[in-house]
């Protein structure tokens, strides 16, 4: 009841700002359409396209600055070819031009960041740091950590609550009373949410946490020693004695290596062999990084059910030389990749945008409920008052069946190892209590004594 009352109190605030920000990011694609739809949809999408390469010189005469890092061919007929190009002053970013396949006409350029507009960029930046850095990250991890918690020390005590009334326990833990009044109706209202919003909040807080700083990096070590990881495709072309492909695959990041040659001749063989191999929809050519590797070519449908299947194509011999089929990923990578898609509200389109919003709004109700409740719990007799609610009374721990300590206490210290900053926030919790209750114990001692 002490970690919920204080973790409601410290921590809701930044629940509250990722429930706000997460709300806008679900609808980044609707407000690129509005921001950018001149750049990422065509007037008219009649006739048949202009070959891939066509439209990839176009791009290039219009852009000749930087390197072609790849060409993502339209997921619908509506919308544009995109061809992204390594430009060194923009670092780590890149220039997308969005080409009209229909009339080969340039419709603009934008500096995007993982195929994502400047738009989206800003939106996701927002909800991961507040535009902080890594001090920023660190708010989100926090948020991510305690959600969780909260979550599940709420339904513990409204369910326990429950238990001991009478009347239908399903009812009371699922619909709130209406004939309750003041911070009882109050509390009705914050707890009945919390059991209706729990399964997307454990949901959110897990997945949110896979690509935290630190918790993160505890999932990528489970990730190595599972052998769970996204495989990767290889893309050399060097053979061993054996006839078979190295295993030091050329991984650079697109355009960041010397190019063999123009590979704008060979955009549209690449990806006829790939469409040929079984990918379908749209996908995402990379160019060789070097004469000793072949192109990279990736579907890039992740709204469900999936298509991420991945060649690797030989541009001189036209041949597939390696294969990463989504079927055979393994299923901890499945469920990783599906669930950050799910976060960002993409692999069910609309309805999991739907879903993310009533989350979002839901937390902020259970937010401003939750401190209506702190308020109103506040002692209000003359000779009682004070400003907001106490918190619960500290000891409860001490009334704890011994194996229960025995087992909860390497139990906590293992989940704080797990998620690092979780467990540096609940030291510091413990550390501030023990010391208040000390300096109350002296305060009252002292008193005593003078009477």
């Amino acid at each position: 009841m002490r970690l919920h009352f204080y973790a409601g109190v410290f921590v809701a605030p930044f629940l509250a700002v990722a429930a706000l920000t997460g709300l806008a990011y679900a609808f980044a694609p609707q407000l690129d359409q509005l921001v950018y739809g001149n750049e990422l949809t065509v007037e008219k999408a009649e006739g048949r396209p202009h070959s891939l390469k066509d439209q990839v010189t176009a791009a290039r005469t219009a852009h000749p600055e930087g390197t072609l890092a790849s060409v993502i061919t339209p997921a619908a007929p509506e919308d544009t070819t995109r061809v992204v190009l390594a430009v060194p002053e923009l670092g780590e970013k890149r220039r997308t031009v969005f080409v009209d396949p229909y009339t080969n006409e340039v419709k603009g350029a934008l500096t995007t960041s993982f195929n994502s507009t400047p738009m989206t960029t800003w939106l996701g930046d927002l909800h991961r740091n507040l535009h902080l850095g890594e001090f920023g990250r660190l708010y989100s991890e926090m948020a991510a950590s305690w959600l969780w918690v909260i979550v599940a020390a709420g339904l513990v005590l409204w369910l326990v609550r429950g238990r001991s009334k009478p009347g239908k326990p399903v009812r009371r833990a699922l619909l709130p009373d209406r004939s309750a009044r003041g911070v009882r109706r109050t509390r009705s209202r914050h707890a009945t949410m919390g059991v209706w919003l729990a399964a997307g909040l454990f949901f959110l807080s897990a997945t949110g946490l896979t690509w935290s700083t630190y918790a993160g990096a505890r999932f990528e070590a489970v990730l190595d020693q599972a052998h769970a990881r996204t495989p990767e495709l290889n893309t050399s072309l060097s053979s061993t004695p054996g006839g078979s492909h190295g295993e030091h695959a050329h991984h650079g990041a697109p355009g960041t290596a010397k190019q063999a040659a123009d590979p704008i001749a060979d955009v549209g063989p690449v990806l006829a062999t790939a469409r040929d191999a079984g990918l379908t929809g749209t996908v995402q050519l990379t160019p060789p990084a070097d004469e000793h590797s072949a192109w990279s070519v990736a579907q890039n449908d992740k709204v469900w059910p999936v298509h991420l299947d991945q060649v690797a194509v030989d541009a001189g011999t036209r041949e597939v030389t390696a294969h990463n089929r989504w079927s055979d990923y393994p299923l901890l990578a499945k469920f990783t990749k599906l669930g950050i898609q799910l976060h960002m509200g993409v692999l069910f389109g609309l309805a999991n945008q739907l879903v993310l919003a009533a989350i979002a709004v839901g937390v902020l109700f259970i937010t401003a409920w939750g401190y209506r409740m702190w308020w109103q719990r506040r002692p209000t007799r003359e000779d009682r008052s004070a400003a907001l609610g106490k918190p619960p009374v500290r000891g409860a721990w001490r009334q704890l069946p011994l194996p229960v300590l025995l087992l909860g206490i390497p139990a906590v210290a293992a989940v704080g190892w797990a998620l690092p900053v979780l467990g540096v926030t609940v030291l510091g919790f413990l550390v501030v209590d023990v010391a208040v209750g000390l300096v109350q114990r002296y305060r009252r001692s002292r008193i005593a004594a003078s009477r």
